[in-house]
């Protein structure tokens, strides 16, 4: 006989719902129930979606040839672009002819600068006799020297460039002592000396 009163249907829904709590065994088949018919479900769902796509084994068996076949995403795909002709390289280091005279001579007047001056001389003196053949950030460098530690005290010969590059000039400069080889770069006020090394 059908339920017909409220009363009567939440009577019926309680004996439902409490069905499975009235004994351990009773839960645990419930449980068991509910987990497979949710995973029945699922898997119905998976199929009938691969299916409508195209894709499950028939996807998996064609393997790379039906991805060969599919259009390229647009987006990943680079676009070709022209490069510009490479210019020829010009070469680091060039021949000692090819040394501007205007280096070599920057370099013979900071070597005659540069050696010990007279006794009495005051550091800044010295410094101050370097300044005009000297780029400012060596200049920095040089002005924590103390011109009464250097062991030269003239030049002996001709300055000679020993290595030659097209914004830089090395030169050998003979003093009584050692021979310098004074490195003179071209700067945006003409050739000056950056740096210097002792043979």
């Amino acid at each position: 006989m059908p339920i017909r009163t409220p009363h009567g249907r939440s009577a019926a829904y309680r004996a439902i719902w409490g069905w499975p709590l009235r004994s351990p065994l009773r839960l645990a088949v419930t449980t068991i129930v509910v987990v497979a018919v949710v995973v029945g479900v699922t898997l119905a769902l998976g199929v009938l979606g691969a299916g409508r796509t195209g894709g499950g084994l028939s996807d998996a068996a064609s393997g790379p040839a039906a991805s060969a076949g599919r259009r390229p995403d647009v987006a990943s795909t680079p676009t070709p672009t022209m490069l510009p002709p490479v210019p020829e390289l010009t070469p680091t280091q060039l021949p000692l002819s090819a040394a501007p005279d205007a280096a070599v001579d920057v370099a013979a007047r900071w070597a005659a600068a540069w050696v010990r001056p007279r006794t009495g001389t005051t550091a800044q003196k010295w410094l101050d006799g370097l300044r005009a053949t000297t780029t400012d950030e060596y200049l920095g460098v040089l002005s924590g020297v103390d011109p009464a530690n250097i062991p030269a005290t003239r030049v002996t010969g001709e300055p000679r460039p020993v290595r030659v590059a097209a914004r830089s000039v090395q030169v050998e400069v003979p003093t009584d002592s050692l021979n310098l080889l004074v490195l003179v770069v071209r700067t945006e006020d003409g050739w000056r000396v950056a740096g210097y090394d002792r043979e």
